[in-house]
């Protein structure tokens, strides 16, 4: 009897061919979560709960869309909040609200000062980002136009390794604290971790690369002047 005909002799051979693709798209996997497994151990010591996270001078909200009656995401709600809790606490002095202003007729900054303000947040403790278009172009602006040093980042749970990974990177000594309302929300929690990996490796590509936002600008004032208004207000306590 021919070997090719003998009973057994091919049943195996599709699973030897399958093998290798088996090992490769697990390989593939493996290499896609390094730099999201990386983010979250490198960031362990940098993110807190609102309770205990360290006293920092400027707390930066990260933008987060706005709906077109004007009213702020509920993502983007839950990072003021934080805010406003942090303020309140004594743990920040500013807040450096920071979004994306590049449509005619859309202010994430303006509708999340009006937020705050509207919260109890002085306005005079509220400093305007205009060109925070990413999480890297709101960190590298905080450093570099706005000569933030020290921060609190705010944002989602999910999102919060690779902000406070992306605000370090561009050399402020920045910790974070995140929302974890969406818990309550299954698929949306999922979906929030799921894109943080595929975003794990676009950030480990801007920390290696450390590109210029989308727009720089000139250096501006306002934390400094908010900080030093905080200042004298303790002052003369």
């Amino acid at each position: 009897m021919p070997e090719s005909a003998k009973p057994g002799a091919d049943t195996a051979r599709p699973g030897r061919r399958r093998l290798p693709l088996v090992l490769a798209a697990v390989a593939v996997m493996v290499l896609a979560c390094t730099p999201f497994v990386w983010q979250l151990f490198a960031t362990s010591d940098h993110r807190y709960g609102v309770e205990n996270v360290p006293e920092r001078p400027v707390a930066l909200v990260l933008g987060a869309g706005v709906r077109p009656d004007g009213v702020p995401s509920h993502l983007l709600a839950q990072r003021l909040e934080l805010a406003v809790e942090l303020y309140e606490a004594g743990r920040i002095e500013a807040v450096l609200v920071s979004g994306d202003n590049g449509v005619e007729h859309y202010s994430e900054t303006d509708t999340m000062r009006d937020y705050l303000v509207e919260a109890g947040v002085p306005a005079d403790r509220i400093v305007g980002d205009h060109a925070g278009f990413a999480t890297w172009d709101s960190c590298a602006r905080a450093a570099e136009v706005f000569g933030v040093k020290e921060a609190v980042v705010l944002t989602q749970d999910f999102h919060v390794p690779r902000a406070v990974g992306l605000c370090r990177a561009a050399g402020i000594d920045a910790v974070g604290v995140g929302d974890n309302s969406f818990r309550e929300r299954a698929t949306a929690t999922v979906y929030g971790w799921m894109r943080e990996v595929p975003a794990a490796v676009a950030a480990l590509g801007t920390v290696l690369l450390r590109p210029d936002p989308t727009f720089l600008g000139e250096p501006e004032t306002g934390v400094d002047e908010a900080l030093a208004r905080a200042a004298e207000e303790s002052a003369t306590r």
